[in-house]
């Protein structure tokens, strides 16, 4: 399993770097139209648009595989073990009821502008709400599978903290340092403030 998410996971970020290549062309290629040939491509604004948001949501599931999505861990990393374990597994539940929700109203949008068209492309609009669903169906395996390691004892204590701080701090050694300082002693910050010897 764990295998194939990753597979999965490559290949979205490969689509995501062609959909990254064809806004290019569009956007890039509209303006050269515009400003030296008096003329446009018409589909081009809209069809980047969608393809922004496709490309968004693809995005987001990669980052919920490798973990890269923000989020505050001051109060988890200071937490025991067995505590911080509880709420990575409270957290996950709650991530699985929201991505539901979101798979629930993205195919009722999906279902109610089948019929409807882009006012340009003619495309149906239901394509663009389509990223929702994939997204959802995505996320759903992904958090399903980390809450299956999570309750049988798979994922080591120091991977616990399944999201970044910031990117500036993931990028550092030393903040994983002080991380694992304060897992080993909590009391080595108030002993360092104190002049001590931790």
């Amino acid at each position: 399993m764990n295998r194939a998410l990753d597979l999965y996971c490559r290949a979205l970020s490969f689509a995501c770097a062609v959909i990254m290549a064809v806004m290019l062309v569009l956007v890039f290629g509209n303006v050269v139209l515009r400003y030296f040939f008096q003329t446009s491509w018409l589909i081009s604004e809209e069809l980047s648009r969608w393809l922004f948001v496709w490309m968004v949501f693809i995005g987001a599931i990669v980052a919920l595989r490798e973990r890269g999505h923000l989020g505050t861990d001051m109060v988890l990393v200071r937490l025991p073990a067995k505590a911080r374990r509880a709420c990575v597994v409270v957290a996950h539940i709650l991530m699985l009821y929201i991505t539901w929700l979101m798979l629930l109203g993205s195919w009722d949008q999906t279902v109610i502008n089948t019929g409807t068209e882009a006012p340009v492309s003619g495309f149906p609009v239901s394509v663009f709400y389509f990223c929702g669903v994939v997204f959802s169906c995505s996320a759903l395996v992904v958090l399903a599978y980390d809450l299956w390691r999570l309750l049988t004892g798979r994922v080591p204590d120091h991977e616990l903290v399944m999201i970044q701080e910031s990117e500036e701090l993931a990028a550092l050694p030393v903040h994983q340092e002080l991380v694992d300082a304060t897992d080993r002693d909590g009391r080595a910050t108030h002993d360092t403030a104190a002049g001590k010897n931790p």
